[in-house]
């Protein structure tokens, strides 16, 4: 399960996130993805000022990794950049080639991998168990040199397992997925085209001979969301009953292929709603809703099995 997202300075740290960190491990969760966002102004700044408000500080962070390991959560720690004036990372982009006075790629992932190796070393520092080093950045993704300049850097300093969470629909785009020890995606599929999504990455995963997850995959608890699980701003009523039904249809569909290790579904707030209010909550977080009866039951299940 994803924690804390957007990583908004203050509220990784007091009763409140530590209550709900608690009430997450409490749904038989045992990875938790930190994610935590750094904003560049707009999809063509070269700046990350990644230690400036409103991005957490290295201490909440620290604070929750320890919090989440003293739980007994495995943690992979997830920085991502994000575009102030709302713009989705995924535009973010720069001409092919170097232009006089234009901002450039080079400027950029300058910037981009002093970010990550800053996360890299609390990573290391920590003990994280996996690191993730991007998310969503489909017009980063065919820049394959950067990308594999940046993984090195990384691996300099942190010694654990590193992933790379693509965009839905773009697994099989990536040219640099043997860079990486594990590859992972935005599984935000219709609920209805599982099978097929499924069936499309299992080459690609084969031919990569890498350990395969989902790094986000969910469905807001919204009538009309199991067509549309990426559109969080989708018009709907509250319907727990339709984000069960998504999240039954998927794990059937996964659970058919053993070629998937996993999913980390999105997403857990730092401050969480009253379980009372969970009803009229539409929102991705699965506490207090039909959802989230299923998804313990389901995951220790799976622990039962894996232990026996």
């Amino acid at each position: 399960m994803t924690w804390g997202w957007t990583g908004v300075r203050g509220t990784w740290t007091g009763p409140d996130a530590d209550a709900s960190m608690r009430a997450m491990a409490d749904h038989g969760v045992n990875w938790t993805a930190l994610a935590y966002a750094a904003l560049q102004q707009t999809p063509i700044s070269t700046e990350i000022p990644f230690d400036e408000a409103p991005t957490v500080t290295d201490d909440e962070i620290v604070h929750a990794i320890r919090a989440a390991h003293d739980l007994g959560l495995k943690v992979c720690l997830k920085p991502v950049v994000n575009v102030a004036d709302g713009a989705w990372r995924a535009h973010i982009g720069f001409f092919d080639r170097d232009v006089p006075g234009e901002p450039t790629w080079g400027e950029w992932f300058a910037s981009y991998t002093a970010f990550i190796v800053h996360a890299a070393r609390l990573a290391e520092a920590e003990g994280c168990e996996m690191l993730c080093i991007g998310c969503e950045m489909v017009r980063a993704d065919a820049r394959e040199a950067e990308w594999r300049a940046l993984v090195a850097e990384v691996r300099e300093v942190y010694s654990g397992p590193i992933t790379y969470n693509c965009d839905k629909y773009q697994e099989d785009r990536l040219t640099w997925w043997d860079a990486v020890d594990v590859i992972s995606s935005s599984g935000y599929y219709p609920i209805d085209e599982w099978d097929e999504q499924l069936d499309r990455i299992a080459p690609v995963v084969a031919a990569s001979g890498k350990p395969f997850f989902f790094m986000e995959a969910g469905c807001p608890s919204r009538t009309g969301s199991p067509a549309r699980p990426n559109d969080w701003a989708l018009p709907g009523e509250p319907s727990g009953a339709e984000q069960l039904r998504y999240y039954r249809a998927m794990y059937e569909a996964i659970g058919r292929r053993d070629w998937v290790a996993g999913t980390m579904l999105w997403d857990w707030p730092a401050r969480l709603y009253a379980e009372a209010d969970a009803a009229g909550n539409d929102d991705y977080c699965p506490y207090g809703k039909p959802a989230g009866a299923y998804l313990r039951d389901t995951y220790l299940e799976l622990r039962e099995k894996a232990s026996a």
